[in-house]
């Protein structure tokens, strides 16, 4: 994604546009219809249509892709394609991470994953949030919460992960649960919403 040439652009309109920046990822309300974000959301489609046209075997091609796409990723990072995000460069993840197919993120605010985590078919991870008051939705005014995956985490097919969440290292997500609150380390948690039904024995 490349950046606005600033040398070109008002000072003032560079402040307004870090700012409206900071304010999403920090988890402060801001206008979901700025001409900054638009301009990123849609530099960003055009990478990720970019990366679903690929051919499956242009391993090396897919993987430097994504590489400038996300914030973090390494040369083990394995994504089926299609995958979707919003923004990228808001998504870490840490080695040896795979996705499979119809990975979608909103990363609106950050989302971390950490080393050695499989995400299932048909996994999504929101981090934007909107007003239950149909008036406030209107305004287009939204805010986000980050989401957070420790290390050797398992996430099932078809879950869906919402604002806010952490899950600890050591988890498994059954397949198609809805996950609306933080799981803790060493467990594994399935259902809508999901709970924890087992904790792992430790040697």
């Amino acid at each position: 994604m490349q950046a606005k040439n600033h040398d070109m652009v008002p000072n003032s309109q560079i402040d307004n546009d870090s700012r409206v920046w900071e304010e999403m990822i920090s988890g402060r309300e801001y206008d979901a219809t700025h001409p900054y974000l638009l301009e990123k959301l849609n530099a960003t489609k055009d990478r990720i249509w970019e990366y679903n046209k690929l051919r499956p075997s242009m391993l090396k091609e897919r993987n430097e892709l994504l590489r400038e796409l996300l914030g973090q990723s390494d040369e083990d990072t394995f994504i089926n394609q299609p995958f979707y995000c919003d923004y990228g460069c808001n998504i870490c993840v840490g080695r040896r991470f795979f996705a499979n197919f119809n990975f979608t993120v909103l990363d609106e605010a950050p989302v971390t994953v950490g080393n050695d985590c499989f995400i299932g078919p048909n996994v999504s991870i929101y981090t934007a949030c909107h007003s239950t008051d149909p008036v406030e939705r209107n305004s287009r005014r939204e805010w986000a919460k980050p989401v957070t995956i420790g290390d050797n985490v398992w996430i099932g097919g078809s879950v869906t992960i919402l604002p806010g969440v952490t899950i600890g290292s050591n988890v498994t997500i059954g397949a198609g649960s809805v996950v609306v609150k933080d799981i803790p380390d060493g467990c594994v948690a399935v259902g809508n919403p999901c709970r924890v039904v087992k904790f792992l024995e430790k040697e």
